[in-house]
């Protein structure tokens, strides 16, 4: 049984080879918002939020390099703030609200969802786009109704969220990878020393 979860995995992980070209290019898109001081918010939902939550430690924390903080944030990381807004609007707007608060057009949005359909996601989505933030995702299945929100979307062919999940995983330390490259060619050299 272990085996055949184990090849899964592998399955999911090296079905990125054929999306190179569009995670060179969500990292790009990613690295043109960094590069004009904005933001890269990120949200997902259970293991989603994990890995949304880890993308943005490993930009404004460091991924293998000591250089400089990289903005971004979890948009659910406050737990007081997730409450409140579920609460008080409910839970499809629990990504929407801070968007209306905090994004701005210099901004990017990353989302990760392993159906592609949840409600709180699409509607962050919309919201982005409002904003005239670029918006990527990391999804399984065919996308679902996020994709086509998306100016760039990786979409694992599979329908186990665990095996999603691992690729999505390699894909969030592949887009680390090409921005921590992009901040270290671009470091002020009093940063370094």
């Amino acid at each position: 049984m272990l085996a055949n979860r184990l090849k899964g995995s592998l399955e999911a992980i090296t079905s990125l080879t054929g999306q190179i070209d569009t995670i060179t290019a969500m990292a790009e898109t990613l690295v043109e918002c960094l590069s004009r001081n904005g933001t890269i918010w990120t949200a997902g939902n259970g293991g989603s939020a994990a890995q949304a939550l880890h993308f943005s430690e490993e930009l404004v924390g460091r991924y293998r390099n000591n250089r400089r903080a990289l903005g971004s944030a979890m948009l659910s990381g406050d737990p007081t703030l997730l409450s409140c807004t579920a609460n008080d609007y409910g839970f499809d707007q629990v990504f929407v609200r801070p968007l209306e608060a905090l994004a701005s057009a210099d901004d990017a949005v990353l989302v990760l969802s392993t159906s592609g359909n949840s409600t709180n996601i699409v509607l962050a989505l919309q919201a982005a786009k409002e904003r005239g933030c670029a918006t990527v995702g990391l999804f399984g299945g065919d996308g679902g109704a996020c994709k086509p929100l998306c100016d760039h979307a990786i979409v694992v062919d599979a329908t186990d969220s665990a095996f999603i999940q691992d690729a999505h995983q390699v894909a969030i330390h592949l887009l680390c990878e090409a921005i921590e490259q992009w901040a270290m060619a671009t470091e002020p050299e009093e940063a370094t020393s």
